[in-house]
């Protein structure tokens, strides 16, 4: 139940934005919808989220009808892989939705207590497990357990085809900390005018406040080095 806990760590680990001009699946739609057949796509897929300097001695990871599963083996400690929609939070509209493709780069730090969380995500989504059994798993493990991500936890996200959501497509490349969830914007002059830093604690719905804060900070280039337009956020 502890590892549970910290799923609310990858919950949040992607800002969305639902459309209500949308349609999207109420239920998880077939697994074959959100898989990529072409195995070497979605590896390419999942460097793109980094620099090359980074991704190219990345472990890299791929979705099977088992979880994720390493593809190649990295040397720098870091592990790419491509989100699906049900690392949103479990009370997003956009839980299940096909199209989502979220390349993420994890750091060390985050590979140790990040990326096993999302592996236990996905083992729940996988499962068959309905939004309203995910948010009751999570409640009870909040309830039972304290948890804290690790000093220094972060993750690039700077692919230029990531499709985070379908309001946001491809929203900016941008950086992800994770924090304690005491940390506050305020203490990081988060969201204020001009700021470059977005985000602060979640609060979903179902489980209240999450332990968790993660902030945002949007870049002008993506992962390939070319130039990524800038807007209001």
């Amino acid at each position: 139940m502890r590892t549970l806990l910290a799923l609310a760590i990858v919950a949040i680990a992607t800002p969305t934005h639902a459309n209500p001009q949308t349609a999207l699946p109420s239920t998880m739609a077939p697994l074959d919808q959100y898989l990529i057949a072409d195995r070497d796509a979605e590896i390419a897929l999942a460097r793109s989220a980094a620099p090359p300097s980074i991704s190219d001695h990345a472990t890299i990871k791929v979705l099977t009808r088992r979880g994720y599963e390493t593809a190649v083996e990295g040397k720098n400690g870091f592990v790419c892989l491509v989100d699906r929609s049900w690392q949103n939070t479990v009370d997003d509209p956009e839980l299940w939705n096909t199209k989502i493709r979220s390349p993420v780069c994890f750091n060390p730090p985050a590979v140790r207590s990040v990326v096993p969380l999302e592996d236990q995500l996905t083992a729940l989504a996988l499962s068959g497990a309905t939004r309203e059994q995910m948010t009751a798993r999570l409640k009870t493990a909040l309830a039972a357990n304290t948890f804290s991500p690790e000093v220094g936890a972060m993750a690039y996200m700077m692919s230029k085809d990531q499709h985070l959501n379908e309001r946001d497509q491809h929203w900016h490349p941008h950086l992800m900390f994770y924090l304690p969830g005491t940390i506050d914007a305020a203490a990081l002059g988060a969201n204020l005018p001009a700021s470059p830093v977005l985000g602060g604690a979640q609060v979903v719905k179902g489980l209240g406040t999450m332990p968790v804060s993660v902030y945002f900070v949007p870049l002008d280039h993506w992962s390939d080095g070319t130039s990524a337009a800038m807007h209001d956020h």
